[in-house]
């Protein structure tokens, strides 16, 4: 079975950490996103996968290759303009001639995928979506469903007095390729507003695969940093890293003897943390990174080759690729694009959201 990953939006509601860098190379657990999937579906023995691309096509491509370093083959599916989600798969119809998987690209998930594709072969479904349960569904596109777990209904983004269920679309398709034929070529199109309800109006077998399995959407800064809690947690298990301890630590680093690190805790190659520093987990550290002496990191996301000055505070943060964040700075709730520089002393006011190669000035 093949699979496309749709990697063509952009990603606005995760800027400024996607401004100059696509949602499908930013890292987690300093590892790009799309590799962790990548090695999902080859661990349930798909090995070609097709990108349908866009937006900052790329810097995916220049990383990911033919895939072959992964154990996959890659194909690149390039859209000239938008086409949603039905026409980014369309557009990808020449690669589809059997059954094949559709994830969307903000999604990570330790779903059985193997027994999804044969529970969608047991039913002879014509498409299978995966379904999660979620507290709040009035974000999402809630689906109900029959006895027999045949869809009856969608509807998206409900209001809470429309709510009937608290299962989701979890954004995995199995699909006939024949769906597609039906479809218009380079038209911009929804699975989800037009295609999925237009199948079942005319009485397709369109199924729903529940499943309690780990589900997030990455989509927003605030879930960015949940998955890193998760991950670090144990809660993903697909994911999760080889804690057989709380702290990982990568080659050539320089870890003080004063420096007090409470995991859990990654911290990429080649980094420096200084004296009296102290970690406190869950922290995801990228390579090249420079901590000086007495900061403190608390449940903070930093990215490749940052430096922190001396007695820096930095508190539930994502801070992206080359910041500089001067001495004595306060961060606390907020996210630095790539490039930023924050002068000594700043305070940045929680919720802040600084647009790269921005120089932050004292008191925000």
């Amino acid at each position: 079975m093949k699979a496309v990953i749709l990697v063509g939006g952009r990603a606005t509601r995760l800027e400024p950490l996607t401004c100059n860098m696509p949602k499908a190379i930013v890292p987690v657990l300093n590892t790009p996103f799309l590799e962790h999937v990548i090695r999902h579906l080859s661990q349930h023995q798909i090995k070609d996968i097709i990108l349908a691309q866009g937006h900052l096509a790329q810097p995916i491509e220049d990383y990911l290759g033919d895939g072959s370093q992964f154990g996959v083959r890659l194909y690149y599916s390039i859209e000239d303009t938008p086409l949603g989600t039905g026409g980014a798969v369309k557009n990808a119809e020449r690669y589809l001639a059997e059954t094949f998987l559709v994830l969307n690209g903000d999604i990570i998930t330790d779903l059985d995928i193997t027994t999804m594709i044969d529970f969608h072969r047991k039913r002879r479904a014509k498409i299978t979506i995966s379904l999660a349960p979620v507290d709040d569904p009035t974000s999402y596109g809630l689906i109900e469903t029959d006895a027999g777990d045949r869809i009856t209904r969608f509807l998206e983004k409900p209001t809470w007095s429309e709510v009937t269920t608290n299962m989701i679309n979890a954004g995995t398709y199995i699909m006939e390729p024949d769906v597609l034929a039906q479809m218009p070529p380079k038209t911009r199109i929804s699975f989800e507003r037009e295609v999925f309800p237009q199948l079942l109006a005319r009485g397709e077998p369109v199924y729903a695969y529940s499943s309690p399995a780990y589900w997030i959407d990455i989509g927003t800064p605030e879930k960015y940093l949940q998955l890193h809690r998760d991950l670090l947690s144990g809660k993903c298990k697909q994911y999760a890293p080889a804690l057989g301890k709380k702290v990982l630590v990568g080659e050539q680093c320089d870890i003080h003897p004063t420096a007090r690190i409470k995991g859990p805790v990654v911290i990429g190659a080649n980094c420096s943390i200084g004296r009296r520093v102290k970690l406190i987990g869950p922290v995801v550290i990228g390579s090249g990174s420079t901590i000086l002496e007495d900061s403190v990191i608390e449940e903070s996301v930093i990215w490749r080759n940052a430096r922190l000055g001396p007695g820096v505070s930095l508190k539930k943060s994502i801070v992206a690729d080359n910041c500089l964040i001067n001495a004595k700075s306060i961060c606390e709730e907020s996210v630095l694009g790539d490039n930023v520089t924050v002068t000594s002393g700043s305070k940045l006011k929680p919720g802040s959201r600084i647009e790269p190669r921005t120089t932050v000035e004292a008191e925000r």
